[in-house]
This record gives structure tokens, sequence and C-alpha cells, in this order.
């Protein structure tokens, strides 16, 4: 057996399928090292990794759907740490649905990479008629606090959003070994966060948006990239976006614990 074969079998794995429904879960199942904690009565549902972060080799699969005029936020218990690898990456894959009428909103809290980790995650996301989509990865290089600058990570983000059958957006995102930090890229910041919003009333949604960040909206979408010297000075950026989009009363009450 090889090196990497044993490290596999030693890995933490974890899998989520919830369905909502328009007056509540329908569907709730959790496997391995997710958990998924749904107060009664509430759209907001929180995500837990009981392996206390990822590790190379660690393997997570979701699955979200909305039905038809459903709401669900979903967001993280914590910050998700992502440790040294010894070889193979961790890898979430997630695969989220959204009928007609319904709302889906995918903001977890910040994903810390420490040194010499490697993470790799996959989006797909389908969409139906006036369906809303909003969601936010923050990620944060490194502890700045703690004197921390990484000299190795490795980050792939792949996301695939579909509206009605049609491919709306594509994005891949490659970081690593190495940090860029151009004055295109992160220009010596340490932390990251793409938000997207995809709805019919999406370029209605730009002019409030532009008065906390620069953004742009095409194809039935709004987007804005966002930088910071560290995960607070993120955060801080994040919180009036987020209420720009989708109101005060989306962001998951876990953020302001």
């Amino acid at each position: 057996m090889t090196a990497t074969a044993q490290l596999l079998q030693q890995r933490s794995v974890g899998a989520l399928i919830l369905h909502m429904g328009k007056s509540g879960p329908e569907v709730l199942r959790e496997v391995g090292a997710s958990k998924l904690r749904l107060p009664q009565g509430s759209s907001q549902a929180i995500v837990i990794n009981t392996g206390g972060g990822l590790a190379g080799g660690d393997r997570f699969e979701y699955s979200f759907s909305c039905a038809a005029q459903a709401s669900l936020t979903l967001t993280s218990q914590a910050a998700e740490r992502v440790y040294r690898t010894l070889g193979p990456p961790a890898v979430i894959s997630t695969q989220i649905s959204i009928e007609q009428g319904a709302r889906l909103y995918w903001l977890p809290q910040e994903t810390i990479l420490y040194e010499g980790s490697s993470l790799v995650r996959q989006y797909e996301v389908k969409l139906a008629g006036d369906a809303k989509f909003l969601s936010l990865e923050p990620v944060v290089f490194g502890r700045t606090e703690m004197g921390e600058a990484l000299a190795s990570v490795r980050l792939k983000d792949r996301w695939r959003i579909w509206h009605d059958g049609c491919l709306v957006h594509a994005d891949d995102i490659a970081i690593g070994p190495n940090l860029p930090h151009s004055k295109a890229t992160l220009a010596g910041a340490s932390a990251m966060a793409t938000l997207i919003y995809v709805a019919v009333d999406a370029e209605d949604r730009l002019a409030l948006l532009q008065k906390f960040c620069a953004c742009s909206t095409w194809n039935g979408k709004v987007i804005a990239r966002f930088v910071a010297k560290d995960g607070y000075h993120l955060r801080k950026a994040l919180i009036p976006a987020i209420n720009a989009l989708a109101g005060a009363e989306a962001l998951p009450k876990i953020w302001t614990a």
C-alpha cells in the first residue's frame, strides 16, 4: 500500500443532504463528520464539521435544495481551518438546486488556510425561473495577528451556475504554491472573498451594492470581489454588501454572536 493510500484511510469524510420545503425541512441526512443544525421554525441552517478542521485527503460532499417558494440560509458554525497536508488536498463538493420562487443564501464564515495546506472546492448551482441565489466564500491566508506569512499554500475553486438550463456563471480560481501579490491580485492583502447574486432583479441591486464596493452586473447576476488586510476587515466590508443585496435579515445570526 502506498503512503498516499495509507493517509487516505485515516482521513475525515462527511456528507449532508438537505431539501427545504415551504414549511420546513423535508429531507435531512447527515453522514460522518458532517452535521447540520436547523432550529425549529427557522430557515437558517448551520453546517458543522465535527473533525475540527480539514487536512489533506479529507472529503466532504454537500447537497442542498429548495422546493418552490422555500427559503434557506446556510452558514458555518465557525471559521473553517485547513491544515498542512502530507500530499493530497482536502476536497469539498457542493451541489445546490433552487426551484421556482425559492431563495437560497450560501453564507459560510471564513476559511482559514494554514502553511502547507491544500484545498479543492467544487460548486454546481441550478436555478429555475425567478429563484434567487446569494453566495459568499471568504478566504483568509494565515493568521496575520500571529505574524504568519504563508510560503506555500494551494487553493482551487470551481463554480458553475445554471439558470433554466443555461450556464450563466463559470469561474475557476487557482492559487499556489505562492500567493500572488501584484496590484491586479492580492496586492499584499491576506484575505479575499467573492460575492455572487443571481436573480431576475440582479441589475436592480447594482446601485445599492455600488455604495459599498466595486461590482459588475451582466447575464442576470451581480459579482463583487473583495480583498482586505485580514479577516476582521474583510468581514467589516462584507456585512454591508450582504445587507445591500438581501437585507439585514439575510445575515446569519451566528455571524454577530
